[in-house]
């Protein structure tokens, strides 16, 4: 009678973890949330929670907000608009689009956005490398190929310069969408005068 016990025990406990796994094996595991607690080594200037938060409502906000390069000629030459280019100094000094002004991606924060963005109302058009990178191209070959090196899509400097803007306040942000031709492109390539 022991053995019989023990024998229906055992097979309770194989019955019930086999239809546990044929369960999970059906629904799986939802992702975990963004830890929301204390960081083992807070810094109160540092916010990855924060960042991802804003950075989803940025995305939102932007999927109208992609122009195409006839739209984006035409708000680039209305009164107002600034035309932004966040790359290095020296990638815009090699080659950029006529009337933009520069503040590269990395010198971005609240000082030098008051003094060069004032107005959060403004309207801003922004571009990057993606979009004057022609994927058939060798890479390394002439001027544009220098100016405009790839990036990861996921890395393209449209977005993090976008959810930088968004996150400063500025919202009437609009960005080339399509990748052009630098040889083909409608838009006005040019030098800075200095290194011409």
């Amino acid at each position: 009678m022991k053995y019989l016990v023990v024998t229906g025990v055992f097979c309770a406990g194989l019955l019930s973890a086999r239809l546990l796994d044929q369960a999970a094996a059906a629904d799986p595991v939802p992702a975990a949330p963004i830890p929301t607690s204390p960081p083992a080594n807070p810094n109160h200037a540092i916010d990855m929670a924060g960042y991802l938060k804003v950075a989803q409502e940025a995305a939102k906000h932007r999927e109208s907000r992609r122009v195409t390069e006839d739209q984006f000629l035409r708000m680039a030459a209305e009164k107002g608009t600034i035309v932004l280019d966040a790359r290095s100094k020296e990638l815009f000094d090699l080659l950029h689009v006529n009337g933009a002004i520069n503040l590269s991606f990395p010198n971005i924060d609240i000082e030098s956005l008051k003094q060069t963005l004032p107005d959060k109302e403004a309207r801003i058009l922004i571009y990057c490398n993606n979009n004057f990178t022609d994927p058939a191209a060798p890479p390394g070959k002439g001027v544009a190929a220098r100016a405009f090196p790839s990036k990861a899509p996921t890395a393209s400097l449209n977005i993090s310069t976008y959810i930088a803007l968004y996150n400063y306040g500025y919202r009437n942000v609009y960005e080339l969408g399509p990748l052009v031709d630098p040889k083909t492109t409608k838009l006005t390539l040019e030098p800075t005068a200095a290194t011409r």
